[in-house]
């Protein structure tokens, strides 16, 4: 059933892009301020400015949603020597991050919906870009508060505009009423602008970056890149009616 879920073909192809493609690993330190083989919009300063919030240490346990192939997990355990965890319905990414981590770490292949943890696991959950791929929020948001521990935090980068249809606020999208359907507490920051500026910042590195990916015979993956940032040329003011990003933080009691 894995190779009917949204995507996974375009994902499998994109990680093994990513492994061998210097141009790619470049173009993301330029747009994003560290290569995590980003596929969306989630750079450093976001993952920053979780951790900061997260107030991590060393032993206590992480959870990436879609972790990709593990590099974003990386960083984070060099930052805050936390016991990292992740799933990802890629076989291709979770293969790298296997034989790419020097410490210990869990990485798992499955799909939302279909992993499960224990309770109480998790000092912090993180999704980037993820929750799109819930077959049922809700039910998803349910399974996630049981895997933190009492006082474990997380926090979703939630976009709308693209996988998920734009909504009229941040208390309106599906992943809102998921957790309001459950009873949960959230709190949540406007990130759009921010957003925003990354996409400039993307359109930039990619031409920047352009011969490099005709020399590897990757532009048919310059093209992908370049065309997602096409947003970025409208002004903020059309862009926003459009678009919205927010960040998410559900704290467990």
């Amino acid at each position: 059933m894995t190779n009917e879920l949204l995507f996974y073909q375009a994902y499998q192809d994109f990680y093994q892009m990513a492994e061998k493609s210097q141009a790619f690993s470049e173009y993301c330190k330029k747009a994003f301020g560290a290569d995590f083989s980003q596929d969306g919009f989630s750079d450093v300063s976001q993952i920053d400015a979780i951790l900061q919030a997260a107030r991590l240490d060393s032993g206590m346990a992480v959870l990436d949603i879609g972790c990709g192939n593990g590099k974003m997990l990386q960083y984070i355990h060099r930052v805050t020597d936390a016991e990292v965890y992740g799933f990802d319905y890629s076989e291709q990414a979770i293969a790298f991050a296997r034989n790419h981590s020097d410490f210990p770490s869990h990485f798992s292949v499955g799909a939302i919906g279909e992993m499960n943890y224990p309770a109480d696991s998790f000092d912090l959950i993180v999704s980037m870009d993820t929750m799109y791929f819930a077959p049922d929020m809700a039910a998803f948001v349910r399974q996630i508060h049981s895997w933190l521990k009492p006082g474990g935090q997380f926090f979703c980068a939630y976009q709308e505009g693209d996988v998920m249809p734009k909504t009229e606020n941040a208390h309106s999208t599906v992943l809102a009423q998921a957790f309001r359907q459950n009873g949960f507490d959230y709190t949540v920051e406007n990130w759009t602008r921010r957003v925003y500026s990354l996409l400039l910042k993307k359109r930039e590195a990619a031409l920047l970056f352009r011969p490099d990916f005709e020399a590897e015979g990757n532009l048919e993956w310059y093209d992908v890149i370049l065309h997602q940032t096409d947003e970025a040329l409208l002004p903020f003011a059309e862009f926003e009616q459009r678009n919205a990003r927010y960040l998410y933080c559900m704290i467990k009691a």
